[in-house]
């Protein structure tokens, strides 16, 4: 065989094997993660909604990449704790957060020192759920009371001055803010306790420890079904379709452009592949696009999302500033 044919053979067989590794290569780098379990971090404490959302989108996500999707409790400081955590985990796809409006919206101007940035050190992956807040009270005390509406508490409140404490899931939590604005907008004063999550929280309104919340509404729904928590109105622009029953706080108190919602999305330390950030949300997306988790969500006043990492993103900077505005109006300051 003359020399000129063997090497003109050889060097197709190069390149088609050279092809073929091209051509494999994105298909392995995909494949290639997971490999061991993922970790969610909960940055508030076990039955809140943050935790509700993220332990249903785990198992979904343990199906869909054969790894379990194990969620992690770290809560503290209104989140920042949990939070920081994920901020300076490697961007390797195995630590991920259920970030919060307070995570990701609030505390940037209320925290005086922040650990990390909600921008900057963070892959937005996708937006899990919106909620609105609920304004509930202990029932027990409500009925000694008489107070039945928005109108009673406040009217109560502004004759009993300093007599409310009011429940938090943490400082810089939308329950607290909410709480905050809810002060500002009607001029009483309400002594505030935040709690490590929604969790505690509401144990100690049921027990009578302290007297108000603002909490979200799938975590006090239950609460306010069985009797123990006496809800006033929701703090969403519009009533809920899970409690439609229930006002909004500015049609009951008559305050103006009252809204403080809640929302709740997955998000990675920032230099996550963005191949590995797209799968997750696509896989949330489905999940929640599917009929038994979206009714479930839904009748838990939940309202699900599933959106692109970059319509979280510009969601995530919109936030940051009207909670900015909030904050400064409320005078809340953490420092």
């Amino acid at each position: 065989m003359p020399i000129f044919k063997k090497n003109r053979r050889l060097a197709l067989s190069s390149i088609a094997l050279a092809a073929t590794i091209f051509i494999a290569l994105p298909v392995e780098a995909q494949t290639a993660w997971p490999t061991k379990p993922v970790r969610i971090v909960v940055p508030f404490a076990p039955g809140g909604t943050t935790d509700i959302l993220a332990r249903a989108v785990a198992p979904e996500l343990t199906k869909a990449f054969g790894q379990p999707f194990i969620v992690d409790n770290r809560a503290g400081a209104g989140g920042n704790v949990g939070a920081d955590l994920v901020a300076k985990s490697p961007g390797d796809g195995y630590t991920l957060l259920m970030g919060t409006v307070g995570t990701h919206g609030i505390n940037k101007s209320l925290y005086s020192k922040m650990p990390f940035d909600p921008q900057k050190d963070f892959a937005p992956i996708t937006l899990v759920a919106g909620v609105p807040n609920v304004m509930v009270m202990n029932a027990e005390k409500a009925a000694k009371l008489g107070i039945n509406s928005v109108a009673d508490f406040v009217k109560y409140a502004k004759a009993h001055p300093g007599q409310f404490s009011m429940a938090s899931s943490g400082n810089g939590t939308s329950i607290h803010l909410a709480g905050e604005l809810f002060k500002s907008q009607t001029g009483i004063f309400m002594t505030h306790i935040p709690y490590r999550g929604s969790g505690p929280a509401l144990l100690d309104l049921i027990g009578g420890n302290v007297d108000v919340m603002f909490d979200n509404l799938p975590s006090a729904m239950p609460q306010i079904k069985g009797g123990k928590l006496k809800a006033f109105a929701v703090t969403s622009a519009q009533r809920s379709t899970a409690m439609p029953e229930l006002p909004t706080v500015e049609e009951a108190g008559k305050l103006k452009g009252f809204e403080a919602s809640s929302w709740f999305g997955l998000l990675a330390p920032a230099g996550t592949p963005p191949d590995v950030v797209s799968r997750i949300q696509q896989e949330v997306a489905k999940a929640l696009a599917t009929p038994a988790i979206k009714e479930k969500m839904l009748a838990q006043g939940a309202i699900p999302s599933g959106n692109t990492p970059q319509e979280f993103a510009k969601l995530i900077e919109a936030e940051i500033t009207k909670w900015a505005l909030v904050v400064k109006a409320s005078g809340a300051k953490v420092d």
